[in-house]
């Protein structure tokens, strides 16, 4: 993934520094630290966290969006699935086609779509950044926006 995250942007606008993060987020400075300077990837379930204590939006803190919408609240799996097959129905793909342009096994989508996992960071990143559709959206935080700008 391409580093265009706000999440030191984020961190700094809000004056805290890495360790306090990384208390705040219940989580190594060293882990924290990786996922700011993108050297690891930022789980899904952390970046909710992260969303959720600075009160910025998945779109927001993945640098999708310019501006915040300030999505709060956790994803809800079975929501995300459905969305991400209509979306997946909607831009006229198979759940082989989307396997195929993330590089992964399409059981891995089918797996996403019925809501059995949440969709990992890098292929909701790529799919958003790709199609300019909403992380949040996907993620079932939000109803609106659907697409991004």
């Amino acid at each position: 993934m391409e580093n265009s995250f706000n999440i030191k942007k984020i961190r700094i606008e809000n004056n805290k520094n890495q360790n306090e993060v990384a208390e705040l987020m219940n989580v190594s400075r060293s882990s924290y630290s990786m996922w700011e300077t993108n050297n690891n990837i930022f789980p899904i379930a952390r970046l909710i966290d992260f969303c959720n204590i600075f009160k910025v939006s998945v779109d927001y803190a993945l640098g999708l969006s310019l501006t915040n919408n300030k999505v709060f609240g956790d994803i809800d799996k079975i929501k995300s699935g459905t969305r991400l097959k209509e979306f997946r129905k909607e831009s006229k793909l198979t759940q082989a086609k989307l396997a195929d342009y993330l590089k992964t096994h399409m059981t891995v989508i089918c797996n996403y779509e019925k809501g059995r996992y949440i969709i990992a960071t890098p292929f909701l990143y790529t799919i958003c950044k790709k199609y300019h559709v909403s992380a949040d959206y996907l993620l079932g935080r939000t109803d609106s926006p659907k697409y991004l700008k």
